[in-house]
């Protein structure tokens, strides 16, 4: 017996069902979180050592949350954008996986 979960691809109800299913990413983040479609954005202000450490730890939760779910992120599309010219340039992971560090990124193919 073959046995079916989801909803069809591009179907009028998949985003609906997405959001609410991924609607508690967030809790407990202090982080900024931004979840359009598929895609989920952390970003933060990072002015000294202590940014950096919660921002880490957010990773971590929203990685956990991701291992509790069963609905892992493709770390393999990750990346990192240091804003200014003063930034640390810090290193971040999720789920033991350094994030590359990039100068631009595409958003939507745009």
């Amino acid at each position: 017996m073959e046995l079916m979960s989801g909803v069809p691809h591009q179907s009028v109800l998949g985003p609906l069902l997405f959001l609410i299913f991924i609607n508690d990413i967030d809790t407990g983040i202090i982080s900024c979180l931004l979840k359009f479609a598929e895609d989920t954005k952390v970003f933060a202000n990072v002015k000294n050592e202590d940014n950096v450490e919660q921002l880490r730890k957010d990773l971590t939760a929203i990685y956990q949350w991701t291992v509790d779910w069963q609905m892992l992120f493709n770390v393999d599309k990750g990346t990192v954008l240091h804003f200014d010219d003063n930034n640390g340039n810090h290193e971040y992971r999720i789920g033991g996986i350094t994030l590359e560090s990039v100068c631009e990124e595409r958003d939507l193919d745009v």
